[in-house]
């Protein structure tokens, strides 16, 4: 189902699509692909939405650094020093986190509004992005369906091709608090996560050096254990890059008994605790867990490619699934 949402100040429409099956609630918004809402039962069956956002399009115009929900690209993440080479070419992007390029840039898809046409279960948002949009070469035919299955877990698939090569790394931006959206601080829930490794970062949070061991240290979430704070980190997980969707994290509220498996394609994970949320939200509300490639990978040959070339199509998919203990 779909319905009006806002307007933006070109006279842009946002729509609003509403997803429900199996006791799972889901609100779409054709504005930055953004995944408004997650309404979900805690272990007493009462329904609240677990993820951070607004209640209408001016929250979202007036709080676009939070990336709340948002469908995040050409390149989620950083890639350092806001430029790259590719075939011998280089492509200077604009900066705007610090140095670096972040998220596709001020102009990336979060900032976009998304065609969109019904799925079953689900709606399919696709666009355009032309050959120079935020520095990246190419034009790039990008499509996102957010579906819900019949146990009412959300799955998000991503499909692109290119007319020229180009980098590409796509993610969906949700901030989780199972205990609720209005609850406080997530940093009570507990979180395994299927990574040996993970990315050390300069002070620029660029990954510096090779992945190192988790074990030993406070990266270490083998172990179901006590989230914290203070992670904007991409973990190396297990698996790699696989053809389906594997489960590789788990999180999990004590207090209302809500849990959240996550199963990807993607090789990593960005675990951010959300430490410089601001009014209305306050740090630690929520928690990213971001499935894409590596962060700078287009500058450091020895991680995973995020190349894409004409003849190719680039597939990812990140499936959200709920459940009550």
């Amino acid at each position: 189902m779909s319905e009006l949402f806002g307007t933006l100040s070109d006279g842009s429409v946002v729509h609003r699509w509403t997803l429900e099956r199996a006791g799972t609630r889901v609100e779409v918004l054709t504005y930055g692909g953004i995944v408004r809402s997650v309404e979900v039962p805690d272990r007493a069956g009462r329904t609240a939405n677990v993820v951070l956002g607004f209640a209408g399009l001016d929250g979202y115009l007036a709080h676009p650094e939070p990336y709340f929900g948002a469908l995040i690209g050409r390149y989620a993440n950083r890639i350092g020093g806001a430029r790259f080479q590719l075939d011998d070419l280089v492509y200077a992007l604009e900066p705007n986190d610090g140095p670096n390029s972040l998220h596709g840039g001020d102009g990336g898809f979060d900032k976009r509004v998304w065609d969109s046409r019904p799925l079953p279960h689900g709606v399919r948002l696709s666009r355009v992005s032309e050959h120079g949009e935020e520095g990246f070469p190419g034009r790039l035919e990008m499509s996102a369906a957010y579906t819900l299955d019949a146990s009412g877990a959300l799955h998000i698939a991503y499909e692109a091709v290119t007319d020229a090569p180009t980098v590409i790394n796509v993610t969906n931006h949700s901030y989780f608090n199972l205990a609720g959206h209005d609850a406080g601080s997530a940093g009570g829930h507990e979180l395994r996560l299927d990574a040996s490794r993970f990315t050390p970062v300069d002070a620029n949070l660029i990954p510096a050096g090779a992945p190192q061991d988790v074990s030993g240290s406070r990266f270490d979430f083998r172990r179901a254990r006590e989230v914290g704070s203070g992670y904007d980190h991409n973990f190396v997980l297990d698996k790699g890059v696989t053809e389906a969707a594997q489960e590789v994290a788990e999180l999990y509220d004590p207090a209302s008994g809500r849990a959240l498996t996550v199963a990807t394609t993607e090789p990593g994970l960005q675990l951010y605790t959300a430490d410089h949320l601001s009014a209305p939200f306050a740090p630690g509300d929520g928690i990213a867990l971001e499935t894409q490639h590596f962060p700078d990978s287009p500058n450091r040959p020895d991680f995973p490619s995020t190349v894409l070339r004409p003849g190719e199509v680039f597939r990812s998919e990140t499936v959200y699934a709920f459940s009550v203990r």
